[in-house]
């Protein structure tokens, strides 16, 4: 049968941003290693845009290392500060315990020369002694409650430093929605970075380049073709009388117009379960009734080991399969 071809999966590569064309390495026919830069777009914007994102990633970090020193260094003092005013708080206390414990002997002291006063058991002199030293413990007590009050509102207002700490760990826990947002415009930049160099996808040859240096591409804008010359395939059309003779794993010998006298042994890989007139893109109706009938054909797929790149997609090819086979 003749109706057959060489074929090969032809990758189109296009443009995912757009751009200049800056660098233009390969032409039509070239080959090129997996991984070979095909295509330069120009990312001067990009690379200041990962620049900029870089640099507000630092400023994050130093932020967050100021404000865990500060943590650090609020979280000692404020400690110290407290205990300090506990401690004071304490020594207040004791000295209220000892001027109301002075306070009560005074005022029983008092009272004993207050009764023994008017029978003449003491005199005048030891009576105003005890009213003196009674004033003197009221005083001293009254100034050890002010000296109790001061201590602990001192240590109030320590204890309310530790807000301080509260604002600064919430300065803390917001730089990491922050520093999230900013990576992920970093990894956009990134890729968009990576995507304004085309590659080759694999070990094969370009078949067709579609602009020039100094073009401007847009976004899916078609730039090369490239196929691997090792992944060929033949496809044919075989009529659907013979296509008993073309089953999976099929023996086929092709012969090459391009290359007469050489033989190539394939070996056929699928065969379709329906006839090409299906996919038309035009129906064929027959409203008049009258009727012809026409032989159809079945897509038949044949794998071929190429021969040092000799097979090139489109080349027209003929199969002999054995009817015996």
């Amino acid at each position: 049968m003749t109706d057959a071809r060489v074929a090969a999966d032809i990758v189109a590569m296009s443009s995912r941003v757009p751009g200049w064309v800056t660098v233009l390495e390969v032409t039509d026919g070239d080959a090129a290693q997996r991984g070979r830069v095909l295509i330069r777009i120009d990312d001067r914007e990009s690379r200041l845009r990962v620049e900029a994102l870089d640099a507000q990633l630092a400023g994050i970090a130093r932020r967050r290392e100021e404000i865990e020193a500060r943590i650090a260094l609020t979280d000692r003092q404020t400690q110290s500060r407290i205990t300090a005013k506990q401690a004071a708080v304490r020594a207040a206390e004791a000295r209220l315990a000892a001027a109301a414990a002075q306070l009560d002997l005074a005022r029983q002291e008092n009272d004993r020369a207050e009764k023994l006063a008017p029978s003449g058991a003491i005199n005048r002199a030891r009576l105003d002694q005890t009213r003196a030293a009674l004033e003197t413990a009221k005083q001293q007590t009254l100034s050890a409650q002010a000296d109790l009050e001061n201590a602990r509102a001192a240590l109030a207002e320590a204890e309310a430093a530790r807000g301080e700490l509260t604002v600064l760990r919430t300065q803390l826990a917001e730089l990491g929605p922050e520093e999230q947002r900013l990576r992920a415009q970093k990894a956009q930049a990134e890729l968009d970075l990576e995507d304004r160099t085309i590659v080759m996808p694999f070990d094969g040859v370009v078949d067709r380049v579609f602009v020039d240096k100094g073009e401007y591409v847009t976004p899916g804008q078609r730039l090369l073709m490239v196929h691997d010359p090792e992944r060929v395939r033949v496809e044919a059309n075989v009529k659907e009388t013979d296509i008993r003779f073309f089953r999976p794993g099929k023996s086929v010998m092709i012969t090459v117009d391009a290359l007469p006298g050489r033989r190539f042994e394939g070996r056929v890989t699928r065969v379709g379960q329906s006839a090409t007139s299906e996919f038309a893109l035009l129906p064929n109706p027959n409203p008049s009734g009258n009727f012809t009938k026409i032989t159809q054909r079945l897509p038949v797929r044949i794998a071929v080991q190429q021969d040092g790149g000799e097979l090139k997609p489109g080349m027209m090819v003929e199969l002999e399969a054995r009817a015996d086979d």
